[in-house]
């Protein structure tokens, strides 16, 4: 029987009860947790520790800045998709390193992003060529995203950067294709080719590196192996990403970049929400959620995947239901679930899992509110950090 195990999706609520400790919030809201981020960043400190690596924060998966003090601890900076997480990055740990990585940079932006950036990392030659020379001038660290052909996903194609004809990244006929004078340029490279996935698949795709780009890793600074590594996870096997990223530090001499970014955050946050109805179509059981799985969590259909729910199984109970959302798309699903018995109206609801790409990617399609977000700080004390209502709304949409 297939169980989502509250030891690990729920491991803060081992001696509490989270439905009494949730119950006073009003729904739906998001709710960070201070003592599973310090747990997940006590994994990664010990990375770094034992073997030189520096961590950066991938905010495009969390961004939620009144928690980087708790964050920058345990990590070397933030990893930016542009020029507003590199301003981000910049403000909330001026402390720390920022490194920018984007599809294409415009000209009218970058000598900001410049301003806040210490690494640029460029998705093309035309662009290395372009602003390359700009960046080096600045004294800032250049960078090229490379993509080893090397196709490790399973079921996430959507997030495949080495699928065929793939946007992301430059394959080694193009690299070498750009000549020497170009290629002087470069500090680093950056590889992203994972997705929520462990180390075997990092050694796979570091192998392809190697083969394909290897001979040229001697003269560079750094290695940037980006993301996708679940590190914090129980099943990932952390003693083989050491060794890699050690592997790769005494091979040629470089320094080791990772950016997780759900890893960062794994089992650190909440959705919470209440049954605003329940009724069967012919034989399937369906409750209505006050939340959205299109405008509150739309990582669950884009990916597509399933948030842990506390008290209830994919399989084993006898109560199978199907919850949505109340927007009109009729495709706002969070999935079947199994209860122990049938949902009532006002039931809490708390999904787990759920720092990650929600705040970052919500949306207020069908005039949806957002929701509130909340602190849960190691003593259970509540801390509200927004107060989101019609306004944000409306001027989101003009004056």
């Amino acid at each position: 029987m297939k169980k989502f195990d509250d030891r690990i999706h729920f491991l803060r609520f081992r001696d509490l009860d989270p439905l009494e400790l949730f119950g006073k919030l009003k729904t739906p809201c998001y709710v960070i947790d201070e003592a599973m981020l310090e747990y997940d960043g006590e994994i990664l400190k010990g990375v770094r520790e034992r073997t030189g690596a520096k961590i950066l924060l991938a905010q495009k998966c969390f961004s939620n800045y009144n928690l980087y003090p708790v964050l920058e601890k345990y990590l070397d900076g933030t990893e930016a998709s542009g020029l507003f997480e590199a301003r981000l990055g910049r403000e909330e740990m001026p402390q720390k390193e920022v490194h920018t990585f984007c599809g294409a940079f415009r000209e009218d932006e970058f000598e900001e992003v410049l301003k806040y950036s210490d690494h640029i990392v460029f998705n093309s030659v035309g662009q290395l060529k372009k602003f390359g020379p700009m960046t080096k001038k600045a004294g800032k660290s250049v960078g090229l995203r490379i993509n080893p052909e090397c196709s490790t996903q399973v079921g996430h194609e959507i997030y495949d950067p080495c699928s065929p004809g793939s946007r992301l990244g430059v394959t080694i006929d193009r690299f070498e294709a750009m000549g020497e004078e170009t290629i002087a340029l470069l500090d680093g490279i950056h590889f992203h080719t994972l997705c929520q996935q462990n180390s075997d698949d990092l050694e796979k795709t570091l192998k392809a590196v190697e083969d394909k780009f290897g001979k040229y890793l001697h003269a560079l600074k750094w290695v940037n192996f980006g993301g996708g590594h679940h590190i914090t996870r129980p099943d990932y096997d952390i003693p083989r990403l050491e060794k890699l990223i050690k592997h790769v530090q005494e091979t040629y001499g470089v320094e080791v970049y990772l950016e997780p970014g759900e890893a960062t955050v794994l089992n650190a946050g909440y959705v919470i929400s209440r049954v605003l109805d329940t009724y069967d179509n012919r034989d399937t059981h369906i409750a209505i959620l006050d939340s959205s799985a299109a405008c509150h969590m739309p990582d669950v259909i884009e990916c597509p995947y399933l948030p842990p729910i506390y008290q209830a199984d994919l399989e084993g109970y006898d109560y199978r239901i199907r919850l949505g959302g109340p927007t009109c798309l009729s495709g706002d699903n969070f999935g079947y679930y199994n209860f122990e018995g049938p949902l009532k109206e006002n039931q809490l609801i708390i999904f787990g899992d759920m720092a990650l790409y929600t705040t970052v990617k919500n949306n207020t399609f069908n005039g949806m509110p957002l929701p509130d977000i909340y602190i849960l700080h190691k003593d259970n004390t509540f801390e509200k950090l927004t107060n989101f209502g019609y306004k944000d709304f409306k001027y989101r949409l003009g004056k």
